[in-house]
């Protein structure tokens, strides 16, 4: 089927859009510049993407601010903690090194795009480097830099993603425990779930 409307060539999209700007050119560098050291000690949470042969994947990392370590002006360390067990972005980098990282700063409307090549490293002291309460990560992921700019702040802006949230105000989305009921057809237990889940959180948060 034809979609006449769909831009499927480079000539076509680059009409569209035209040339970027001067800034947009000139933010992007090719290691940690100091001011964007000092965005990744600021951020508590990113997006890591990462992708295989078949499939490409987004994984949410987050902790205290400055989690994600700057190792030189060209290596990031990124410490794997306890999640789902899953781990779809550590096959992927295994099967493809290439990687992505977008650093969100509460209260910033810049963000900041990180591009490289990761590998996974259980490196004893490397571990023991980033415990908490002496648990280490189960591995870190260790990032060679190839490309670092800040993104604008329209998306933010456009999102009011910093806006306050009234404490009482109302849950408008399904909770994990409705999520797997429904998609278990009612086989899973999800008010348990649910019920337990803030304590077990608690409990294996590293």
């Amino acid at each position: 089927m034809i979609h006449r409307h769909t831009i499927d060539t480079l000539g076509q999209l680059e009409a569209l859009y035209g040339s970027p700007g001067e800034a947009s050119l000139k933010k992007v560098a090719d290691h940690l510049h100091p001011h964007y050291q000092a965005m990744i000690a600021a951020s508590p949470f990113a997006v890591l993407a990462t992708s295989n042969e078949h499939v490409l994947d987004t994984s949410p990392r987050g902790d205290a601010p400055g989690f994600v370590a700057v190792q030189d002006d060209r290596t990031l360390l990124l410490p794997d903690r306890r999640g789902n067990q899953r781990i779809d972005s550590l096959r992927n980098i295994v099967a493809d090194p290439r990687v992505a990282l977008l650093f969100l700063i509460p209260g910033v409307g810049e963000t900041l795009r990180v591009k490289g090549r990761a590998r996974i490293s259980i490196e004893p002291d490397l571990l023991a480097r980033f415990a908490v309460d002496d648990k280490p990560p189960q591995c870190v992921i260790v990032i060679a830099v190839e490309a670092v700019y800040f993104q604008c702040a329209r998306a933010i802006q456009r999102s009011k993603l910093w806006a306050p949230v009234a404490a009482d105000a109302p849950r408008t989305v399904p909770t994990a425990g409705a999520i797997l009921a429904a998609l278990s057809a009612g086989t899973f237990d999800g008010d348990t779930y649910d019920r337990e889940l803030p304590q077990r959180q608690k409990n294996t948060l590293y």
